[in-house]
């Protein structure tokens, strides 16, 4: 097995909705905000060789939505997902799974593309993953969480005849020997999170439950979380079993940190050291 960080673009997004009710003042030092009071993101994917299996971690925001919806978001960086594929020697059509972990714009945009006209897979020969509980949110979304989930890049999924659903009636599902799908409830409805068995290591894809090391504190959430209380508990959770068996979380929108460790700390569980995922 192998694992490759894969870099999209990076975008900003606003500082009060990426930390909740945890005042500027505080947050500020952590991730500093423009004179918009925006603050920078990666969307970092992962890539996984494991056999004859080349599985992808999300593959971010993509690039065919028109320039007023890329206007709110400053896209900005060198990096794209097929530049950073071929960087590992790899190319789309080489994908054959995609796991999304949900399907929020800057998550799975790269999954569809726009070609001669028509919405198609971006990788041909891969097939998606999902689960029916999010698949639901996402195609009949509530009026707060609708402005995240765009039918161009979930529909042409399905319609492609690539989609297969993961099951959701437990909370982890054994996907291959090495990685599992941990369910989680409080950003979004049924949101997976890769859990990968890497030699001695385990290192855990975390998503948007924890999207920054600035969000390991407890009370760290997002306004974009659809339920909050749930998030506090499933951080609580993650925290104390990440630190007891010694995890490692691959943070998949830290403008600058790919990976840490935890320790215990007289303020809670924090970061210990801070690494690439190449490193490891």
């Amino acid at each position: 097995m192998r694992l490759y960080t894969i870099n999209t673009k990076n975008f900003k997004l606003d500082g009060g909705a990426m930390f909740g009710v945890v005042p500027k003042v505080i947050w500020n030092k952590l991730n500093p905000a423009d004179e918009n009071n925006l603050c920078s993101f990666s969307m970092r994917c992962m890539l996984i060789e494991e056999g004859n299996r080349l599985i992808l971690l999300d593959n971010g925001i993509g690039d065919k939505q028109d320039a007023k919806f890329f206007s709110y978001y400053y896209l900005f960086g060198d990096d794209s997902l097929e530049k950073s594929l071929s960087v590992h020697g790899f190319h789309p059509d080489d994908i054959t799974d995609v796991i999304l972990t949900h399907l929020h714009f800057d998550h799975c945009g790269g999954s569809i593309i726009r070609k001669d006209g028509q919405l198609v897979t971006a990788f041909k020969n891969a097939v998606y993953w999902s689960n029916e509980r999010h698949w639901l949110t996402a195609t009949m979304p509530n009026d707060r969480e609708k402005a995240s989930f765009f039918k161009e890049n979930i529909i042409p999924i399905k319609e492609s005849g690539q989609l297969k659903m993961i099951p959701h009636d437990s909370p982890i599902f054994p996907f291959t020997d090495n990685i599992d799908l941990r369910f989680v409830y409080g950003h979004t409805e049924a949101m997976m999170l890769p859990q990968i068995r890497y030699g001695n290591n385990t290192i855990l894809f975390v998503a948007d439950l924890f999207p920054s090391i600035a969000h390991l504190p407890i009370p760290y959430i997002m306004s974009y979380d659809m339920f909050p209380l749930t998030t506090l508990q499933e951080k609580k959770a993650f925290l104390l079993e990440a630190l007891e068996k010694e995890y490692i979380l691959f943070f998949e929108h830290d403008p600058l940190i790919e990976c840490c460790n935890l320790q215990q700390t007289e303020r809670g569980i924090r970061h210990k050291n801070i690494f690439k995922l190449a490193d490891i």
